[in-house]
């Protein structure tokens, strides 16, 4: 097992044609997504079985998992499995509350009232992956945020195993996430049913949740009819390693996400060759212990770089270049480079802190911007199960005081109708006001001449 590696010249910038990406899919996937969507759209429960039997190779009658199933399952799983989760899960949640917001307003002095109304999503669909894996913290993870936000239907679809049925410990955290629904059903044709329904499973406005190729390209194609959370491509890690950090840690920590899958991508960010080598060296000893070797191995040799920097003001660089799904700063004094890190899903700061802490149990959420995207997106948060809508109520004094600058600007653009919108109201307020300072005039004469009679 060897990985790429460049040496970096002194102040040589590390930039992006360095990096080998995988997308999140292909054209082929985007072809076959396509084609596997229009086909439930068409054929509702009908065309899910097909599909299901086609590329899970069982016969699925009924999709909707009884609760009676999912109670059993939560017996069927072994006792400190069941306290894993309950503690994994308070953690998520605590963390998760705390991105909580409340509607908010404040009224300007000249009385307007402006401010954000927050409303929980009626409904979302989570994707939980099958295949090489099973991925009880994936229900965690999407789950929970959106039982925080207030979001009343959560629903489930992950694929059955080879016996048609589903992992007891992945029912076992839908209960204990508070998911509503599951189905048996996943690939493309799943994401199709959550985004437009079937006679089984009702449509949600948003999914969340990672996938295969085809996953990811059906989520492409239906947002926009349903909101998406992101596109997740492969697994990434990039480690910052220097002198103090001992290489066989180093080197599981990139095997533990080379593990995921064969596309996974590793990055090791380090300041010589020789502990390059190092860490190289306690990888293949690491690797005659794993279960996940061909993995693992594919991965690595495939996705895999070593970047050799000449300073830490160019590993930074070259981190925020990369930016990576996980940072792990495997160095000393790390909290005093957060700093200058602009670019990474998710950070972990220090000797102590393997990235696997972060997808299980931490609090933060596992689900991260892939390829690249932390350039400009965000973790899964509370924010991404709620929608929130503007509030605004004016006074006669506010409309007043902003009436000048609406039609000027409304004009410039051409707009008659909305220059003359608050146009017709300030003449209204204008004449009103006229009218009662006529009538105030009035009165005072009126007033006046009365006491004037008097007087005679």
């Amino acid at each position: 097992m060897t990985m790429r590696r460049i040496d970096l010249q002194p102040l040589e910038p590390f930039t992006a044609d360095f990096i080998d990406r995988t997308g999140a899919f292909n054209p082929g996937a985007l072809t076959a997504a396509t084609a596997i969507i229009e086909e439930v759209r068409e054929g509702g429960d009908a065309a899910l079985r097909a599909l299901t039997e086609k590329f899970d190779g069982v016969a699925i009658e009924n999709f909707r998992v009884p609760e009676s199933a999912i109670e059993a399952a939560l017996a069927e799983v072994d006792p400190d499995t069941i306290d894993a989760l309950n503690h994994a899960a308070a953690q998520i949640r605590d963390f998760h509350e705390r991105q909580k917001q409340q509607s908010w307003f404040f009224a300007r002095e000249d009385g307007a009232i402006v401010g954000s109304k927050v409303t929980p999503l009626e409904s979302v669909g989570i994707y939980v992956p099958g295949g090489r894996a099973l991925y009880p913290s994936t229900v965690l993870m999407n789950a929970l945020p959106a039982q925080v936000a207030g979001v009343e239907r959560i629903v489930c679809v992950t694929p059955p195993t080879k016996d048609g049925t589903l992992d007891a410990t992945v029912l076992a955290a839908c209960k204990v996430a508070g998911v509503t629904e599951i189905y048996t059903v996943g690939g493309a044709q799943a994401v199709a049913a959550l985004a437009y329904g079937t006679e089984t499973i009702r449509s949600v406005a948003k999914i969340t949740g990672p996938g295969n190729a085809f996953v990811a390209a059906a989520k492409k194609l239906v947002s926009g009819d349903v909101g998406i959370d992101m596109i997740a491509g492969p697994s990434e890690v990039c480690v910052v390693a220097d002198e103090t950090a001992d290489p066989a840690m180093v080197a599981i920590d990139l095997m533990a996400q080379a593990e995921h899958d064969p596309l996974a991508a590793c990055y090791l960010v380090t300041f010589s060759d020789a502990y390059a080598d190092e860490v190289e060296a306690a990888i293949a000893d690491h690797m005659s212990r794993t279960t996940r070797a061909d993995i693992t191995r594919a991965s690595l040799d495939d996705h895999g770089l070593i970047v050799v920097c000449t300073s830490m003001e160019q590993a930074l660089e070259a981190v925020n270049v990369i930016a990576p799904e996980h940072l792990e700063m495997h160095v000393a004094h790390a909290m005093e480079y957060l700093g200058s890190i602009r670019n990474a899903g998710a950070i972990f700061l220090g000797a102590w802190t393997p990235e696997a802490v972060g997808d299980y149990v931490a609090g933060p959420n596992h689900t991260l911007p892939t390829g690249g995207t932390a350039r400009y997106s965000s973790p899964l948060s509370v924010d991404d199960y709620v929608k929130k809508s503007s509030i605004i109520q004016y006074t006669p004094a506010a409309l007043k005081n902003d009436a000048r600058a609406v039609v000027q600007i409304a004009t410039h653009e051409g707009l008659w109708a909305h220059a003359q919108s608050v146009a017709l109201r300030l003449r209204a307020l204008l004449d009103a006001e006229q009218a009662s300072v006529a009538g105030a005039s009035a009165a005072k004469v009126d007033a006046g001449t009365a006491e004037g009679a008097g007087d005679e």
